[in-house]
């Protein structure tokens, strides 16, 4: 069985729904945002890859044509071969009926109730009705779909199934929470022998969604929604001070049965800053202190909090209803590393699988899996991260030639670039790292990556003012041999971490060993490498460890602050060259820029 997984409309971005405000803070606050696609043949991802890879626009809602077209070549196959087409959005006419019902219930007075349902109807039956999602795909493709073949997908289901797709299967409980779907910002329930059962008590509405209370809060603070809730998070760590009860409480009340209700209400939501004067009043806002970094991360320690109590509250009530011993965690809320480690830790699960497809880039993956369970009985074969575009070393050596007279190139034979990766990262230097085939997801993990050696104390300031371009508080994330991990960091219950999905303590010994990887807080995003996971990548570090006594490196993504992580050779030399990142080993080429 072939399945075609996409998300992506054409027209998505030219429909703003007022309560997202009207700045351009709210860009990425479309539907559709993080447009991917992914080609799974019998129960096993052949191909995957984001658009914003190819179209070069971070976080795109756009119909993903380039990521079809390049799946399409990279499976062999043509649109005709394909049995089914699987989207992530299952809006029916019963969901809008309930919509609307919630908005003239909710809405403060009839007049905004009317605005809001004539904006929700223009959003159905411009993009989200069966016919529309059709006719935007024949007018973008060119090909007509079958009625029959093509399949929507409940949007939480299809954030279930990625999860399930990537871990290759196995009954496992499941919480997937994030800003809304068609109308659920949660589910939870459990996988077993392929059956999914839902426990419709723990399903939330967008109404009290964790996701979007975060998503508010990242507004508040000057970032954009749906795109920076990670330096809330990091941001959070600054401090110190646990957020007072009496502050919580304003936020949230927690049910006996697992359920959790927000208080904040839609009377504050519209307008060009929304919930800027409900939480002004609670955390005492104002223009004169909004920006002052003390504010900002004691609001972000207040939105962290509240984040961890919550789902800790729901996984709990969870672990209640299943004997199951695994717990699967996907969307937008399970990249909260921080959260992830303590629902772990806290929770009476033995093991927590979050993917590196777990916010809506996942989407397209599970989309495929969920119409492979439902229509074909296929099993889901275990799927890693490297499945998007590689170059040939011809292809790379001729992306080269046009920038020759502002480049230097070593050809290295293919044994040597790990022992000369480590013997550069023995100095102060930032390395562009460009390996294989692009990785899937939110996060370079090896083979768009950015490299500096963590034993120098300001290589975080020289990467993020110098390269990155981006705020001086944002940590990075150390990568490390699995089979030394536990040396370095307390992992707790976790066995590995090769997505970057989890946060633990950095031992106290080596904390002044690794300051580049270590947060103020004393902890790192950890990725851990194994041969079997990506083996050149696993020689770098037993290179590392020769020449610093420490295999670790810090990694971050290949790119700088608003653009999507590097996809071919040309995007890797155009970012070394816009940036002071001393080398780019692109493949076996060793780069340096010609001196002026």
């Amino acid at each position: 069985m072939i399945v075609l997984g996409y998300n992506g409309f054409t027209h998505s971005s030219e429909i703003r729904i007022s309560d997202h405000g009207s700045q351009d803070i709210d860009r990425y606050n479309v539907l559709g945002h993080d447009a991917a696609v992914s080609v799974t043949i019998d129960g096993t991802v052949v191909a995957a890859v984001e658009e914003e890879r190819l179209n070069r626009e971070k976080k795109t809602s756009q119909f993903p044509t380039n990521a079809i077209d390049w799946c399409l070549r990279k499976s062999g196959i043509e649109l005709k071969d394909v049995d089914y087409f699987a989207f992530p959005w299952a809006v029916t006419d019963e969901v809008i009926k309930s919509i609307v019902l919630d908005i003239f219930t909710l809405a403060p007075t009839p007049t905004m109730a009317f605005g809001m349902t004539a904006e929700i109807g223009e959003l159905y039956t411009k993009l989200l009705t069966h016919e529309a999602i059709a006719q935007d795909f024949r007018e973008r493709t060119g090909f007509d779909i079958p009625a029959e073949k093509l399949i929507l997908v409940p949007h939480h289901l299809a954030h279930l199934m990625c999860g399930y797709q990537i871990r290759g299967g196995g009954d496992s409980a499941f919480f997937i929470s994030d800003g809304r779907g068609e109308r659920e910002s949660a589910i939870a329930g459990q996988i077993v022998g392929g059956k999914i059962t839902l426990f419709d008590q723990m399903t939330m509405t967008s109404t009290n969604s964790v996701g979007l209370f975060y998503n508010n809060i990242t507004r508040y603070l000057g970032f954009l929604p749906n795109n920076d809730e990670y330096k809330v998070m990091g941001l959070s760590a600054y401090c110190q001070t646990p957020t007072d009860k009496s502050i919580i409480d304003r936020f949230i009340s927690l049910q006996d049965d697992g359920r959790i209700e927000f208080t904040v209400t839609t009377d504050n939501a519209r307008g060009e800053h929304p919930y800027r004067d409900f939480f002004d009043d609670i955390f005492g806002g104002n223009d004169g202190n909004r920006e002052s970094f003390e504010f900002r991360a004691r609001v972000a320690r207040a939105a962290q909090d509240v984040t961890e109590i919550a789902t800790a509250h729901q996984v709990a009530a969870l672990s209640k209803l299943t004997e199951l011993s695994n717990l699967i965690i996907e969307g937008g809320v399970a990249l909260n590393c921080v959260n992830n480690t303590k629902l772990l830790e806290n929770s009476s699960f033995d093991s927590v699988d979050v993917s590196f497809g777990a916010s809506d880039t996942g989407l397209a993956i599970g989309a495929a899996a969920f119409v492979g369970n439902q229509y074909g009985g296929v099993r889901p074969t275990p799927t890693g991260t490297y499945l998007g575009p590689d170059y040939t070393h011809e292809e790379m050596l001729a992306a080269t030639h046009s920038y020759a007279d502002r480049i230097t190139v070593k050809e290295l034979a293919a044994g040597e670039v790990p022992a000369k990766t480590a013997e550069l990262l023995a100095e102060k230097v930032v390395i562009g790292w460009f390996q294989g085939a692009a990785e899937y997801g939110p996060r370079a993990l090896g083979a768009r990556s950015i490299l500096a050696n963590p034993m120098f104390e300001d290589i975080k300031d020289i990467i993020n003012i110098r390269v990155k371009h981006r705020e001086p508080f944002r940590p990075f994330a150390p990568m490390v041999l699995e089979s030394t991990a536990e040396k370095l960091f307390e992992m707790g219950k976790l066995p590995t971490s090769p997505y970057m999905t989890f946060v633990v303590p950095v031992r106290e010994e080596f904390q002044d060993k690794i300051p580049g990887a270590c947060h103020v807080d004393g902890t790192s995003r950890v990725q851990t490498v194994s041969d079997a996971q990506n083996p050149i990548v696993a020689e770098l570090l037993r290179e590392v460890e020769k020449t610093t006594g420490v295999a670790c490196v810090i990694n971050t993504s290949f790119n700088v602050a608003g653009e999507p992580i590097v996809c071919s050779p040309t995007d890797a030399i155009e970012c070394f060259l816009g940036t002071e990142i001393d080398y780019l080993v692109l493949g076996r080429l060793l780069i340096q820029k010609t001196a002026s």
